[in-house]
């Protein structure tokens, strides 16, 4: 027997709110994040715009000693998971810690640090190199990280699968809390690689938005689309055994019921363009959750603003739902912050709690109006209030990787 899993805490840092207080606040105001890019001159490069956090100061939310030792994927991580303990009331003092894990995933980890360090080298000085390279780059950082501030010692991981690293991360943890691996697991993502290297390398694969138009770069569906926005960020989400939440007491936001994870085997950076994949990632979600297409109420779609992600995603949705795909309320959330890589399916998981928890899909911002193929319903002019008992949210991922996580409003 699987056990129940629900929802009991989130955290977030985003380009619209470092708190998920002020990022959902941000979100009903339809607020977009994206601006200039402010970290680097991007005289040289064709990409000008980018959803960077504003604001954050990592001494403000941990330690400051632990700070210096984070790069800024990993101090968006801690916070996050910080802000998601507090809210979900736990006291880690009275819980067994080798029951309490951790799964947060990074797509790239830190770019910055080999950056930096690489022009040391370059420069004759390789005796200069930061001792703490290696643990400040690489992507398990986060996951380690949050481990150590918060007293995690059950499962610690880091699944890595691009932009499905979040989902990923959080259906591993499902799966980690009903098969009785442990009764608290933190999930979800953390990004940070607004940086030359990744805003080139992105740029190169031609993958990016050129618009200089910040209420237009990031648009979704639209016929006019022309790339994703890079973004960054986290959003983790505190995950526990229902019986163990209700034994404490706590809030339970939502529950947890489905989860599908499938392969394209097409191709490195292209959806398969028959949408069989992302199709199968939710109708497996579908299943495990007990539910039929057309009980389904919204889906957060992964949604990036490229030619291909739009219209392969919008298959995947007809093939998955077949005649209910017509109904279904569609929004995808990187209008507003653009693209967080392995960060985008922690941030979109919570979008999809409060939205189950006020009613509320928000609109698809900048998008105007859809080609031929894009003509499902995308929340676009306006938002969508109305009462959500199921939903799903989707990641797809450069390798093919395809993941759905299926929410379900709590009932007893």
């Amino acid at each position: 027997m699987k056990r129940r899993v629900v929802v009991t805490g989130m955290g977030a840092v985003t380009p619209i709110g470092n708190t998920v207080p002020e990022f959902w606040k941000s979100i009903r105001e339809k607020k977009v994040g994206i601006g200039e890019i402010t970290r680097f001159d991007t005289t040289d490069y064709k990409v000008k715009l980018a959803a960077e956090v504003k604001g954050f100061k990592g001494a403000d939310r941990m330690d400051f000693k632990a700070a210096r030792r984070m790069e800024l994927f990993s101090q968006y991580g801690v916070a996050a998971a910080k802000e998601a303990l507090e809210d979900s009331g736990l006291d880690m003092a009275k819980e067994d810690p080798f029951r309490a894990g951790v799964i947060v995933g990074s797509g790239i980890g830190s770019l910055h640090t080999i950056e930096k360090e690489y022009e040391k080298i370059l420069n004759g000085k390789v005796n200069r190199v930061n001792p703490l390279m290696v643990p400040l780059m690489i992507s398990n950082m986060a996951a380690g990280n949050i481990s150590i501030q918060l007293g995690l010692r059950g499962k610690c991981t880091n699944v890595v699968t691009a932009c499905a690293s979040g989902t990923n991360c959080i259906g591993d943890a499902l799966r980690a809390i009903q098969y009785d691996d442990a009764d608290i697991m933190f999930a979800g993502g953390a990004e940070s690689c607004i940086d030359p290297t990744g805003v080139a390398g992105f740029q190169a694969l031609t993958a990016l938005s050129t618009e200089t138009n910040p209420l237009r770069a990031s648009i979704p569906f639209d016929k006019d689309r022309k790339g994703f926005v890079l973004g960054e960020g986290a959003g983790v989400v505190v995950l526990e055994e229902l019986e163990h939440a209700k034994r404490r007491g706590a809030h339970i936001y939502a529950e947890i019921a489905g989860y599908g994870a499938a392969g394209d085997a097409f191709h490195v950076t292209s959806p398969c363009e028959d949408g069989s994949g992302a199709a199968k990632a939710m109708e497996l979600a579908m299943q495990e959750g007990g539910v039929l297409p057309s009980q389904v109420d919204y889906i957060n779609a992964h949604g990036t603003g490229t030619h291909h992600n739009d219209l392969f995603e919008t298959r995947a949705i007809r093939k998955a739902l077949g005649e209910a795909a017509g109904q279904v309320v569609i929004n995808s959330t990187k209008s507003m912050i653009g693209h967080l890589l392995g960060a985008a399916g922690g941030v979109e998981f919570i979008v999809c709690v409060k939205s189950i928890e006020e009613g509320y899909i928000h609109q698809t911002m900048g998008t105007e109006a859809t080609d031929e193929e894009c003509s499902l319903n995308y929340a676009i002019g306006a938002p969508v209030e109305k009462k959500l008992s199921c939903v799903l949210t989707n990641s797809l991922g450069f390798g093919g990787h395809n993941a759905s996580l299926l929410l379900k409003e709590y009932k007893d």
